[in-house]
């Protein structure tokens, strides 16, 4: 069974409305393929769920799931800020229409280069660490300010993913926030802001809940030290999908009740008013919103296993080998065929870790087939890379029956592009 914006259409695959044979032939692969109605449905559904519960909301799209420009327009015309971690994601949040008061900018271990470039373009600063922080007041007094807390507690589907701890980089702990906080109050900023952020990938919302408690005891204990009110609490991102046919969807508006009741709660008892609440989704709004496309140029048999060779590797997608992640994969040719075989479904990188599947049912499966891997909208082009010198695929957006290019394919000559041969080794 195949959910939308995925159609069975005579067993070939359709990607909201469009044939992912056709999609193959006109834009070869491997290819991503991203849904916009996908993209603006979850959006809604999220604004919906916390909107009901607390009103007060504002959803800053995690910007570094995919910061396809298309995609970070579809968001703003719904009414998205952006979370970015860059200043690569700030040039491109500004390149697709965000106003500097709609962008949130986290940085760890942030250049004085980087740090320059956020400050001349006016965006939220998010403190991640006091060093940080003073180098920001050697330059401007920011006129809002917020600070990244380690709550000491962080969940995640890998350990890689998990952001909070006593041992993780990101953040501060309560006292050192509370520095930061008090200098800030003394070089004249008037407007404030917290935040925490505890991973990515998560089910359900006992974490949300157990960090946020932590949180508002640091908001409360400086809220009582420094005067200071809180124009805006973000509880950062993190919420999950489902990647196995089996799992079953987050419950979001049980999810949403229960975090806000909690929320609102905590904010009565500690006499913090009503901020407004600040959510980070990535993960959430994009990955089920994208396919990606691969072609199979190889099947193999040895005395031990049965190869599916294909042109997508980790280069192309990257989380099966980094995370150990499963991705669904259907066969979008032949929808109806039932899974006879399996299939250790490998990538053309000369790694060893080049598999995107171990011991996978399909059906059997002849080269030139198209696989159709889901869940590939967050982290997919995202975290590609040209190793192997193979060029990064291309996407293409998708919207009731009509598709374009939102990204061209990369070429071999993409390659040396940037590339200076040293003078003495020219010929």
């Amino acid at each position: 069974m195949i959910k939308r914006p995925l159609e069975n259409i005579n067993g070939v695959l359709y990607i909201d409305g469009v044939s992912a044979l056709k999609l193959a032939e006109e834009y070869s692969t491997p290819l991503y393929v991203i849904s916009e109605k996908k993209i603006r449905e979850n959006y809604r559904r999220l604004a919906a769920a916390f909107t009901r519960n607390y009103g007060k909301l504002r959803i800053l799209y995690s910007a570094k799931a995919n910061t396809n420009l298309s995609v970070l327009k579809i968001l703003k015309s719904e009414g998205a800020g952006i979370d970015t971690v860059s200043a690569g994601e700030i040039f491109l949040a500004l390149e697709a229409g965000f106003s500097p008061s709609q962008i949130l900018y986290t940085g760890t271990s942030v250049s004085d280069e980087e740090l320059a470039y956020v400050l001349e373009k006016s965006v939220i600063i998010n403190v991640d660490s006091l060093s940080q922080f003073r180098k920001m007041l050697k330059k401007t007094v920011p006129p809002i300010l917020s600070v990244r807390i380690n709550t000491e507690f962080g969940a995640g589907h890998h350990e890689y993913t998990v952001t909070a701890s006593k041992t993780s980089k990101f953040g501060v702990d309560g006292k050192t926030a509370t520095e930061i906080y008090r200098m800030a109050k003394d070089a004249g900023v008037e407007n404030f802001g917290i935040h925490m952020h505890i991973g990515s990938g998560i089910m359900h919302v006992e974490p949300f809940i157990k960090t946020t408690e932590k949180l508002l005891e640091v908001a409360d204990a400086i809220h009582r030290q420094l005067g200071i009110s809180f124009n805006f609490i973000d509880l950062g991102g993190g919420i999950g999908v489902p990647y196995k046919p089996e799992e079953e969807e987050v419950d979001l508006e049980n999810f949403a009740k229960k975090l806000t009741d909690f929320f609102k709660g905590k904010l009565a008892e500690y006499g913090l008013g009503q901020p407004e609440l600040w959510l980070e989704p990535g993960r959430y709004l994009v990955a089920e919103a994208g396919v990606l496309l691969t072609k199979v140029n190889m099947v193999k048999e040895t005395p031990y296993r049965k190869f599916v060779g294909v042109d997508a590797g980790f280069n192309t997608l990257i989380r099966p080998a980094m995370y150990g992640s499963y991705h669904h994969m259907i066969l979008a040719n032949r929808l109806k065929a039932p899974s006879v075989e399996n299939y250790d479904v490998v990538g053309p990188l000369c790694e060893s870790g080049d598999v995107l599947a171990r011991d996978r049912p399909l059906p059997k499966i002849s080269e030139g087939d198209i696989l159709a891997i889901l869940n590939a909208g967050a982290y997919g082009y995202a975290m590609s890379s040209q190793y192997n010198s193979r060029p990064r695929a291309a996407e293409v957006l998708v919207k009731d029956g009509h598709c374009e290019l939102v990204r061209e394919r990369e070429n071999l000559q993409d390659l040396v592009r940037g590339q200076r041969i040293a003078s003495w080794l020219k010929d």
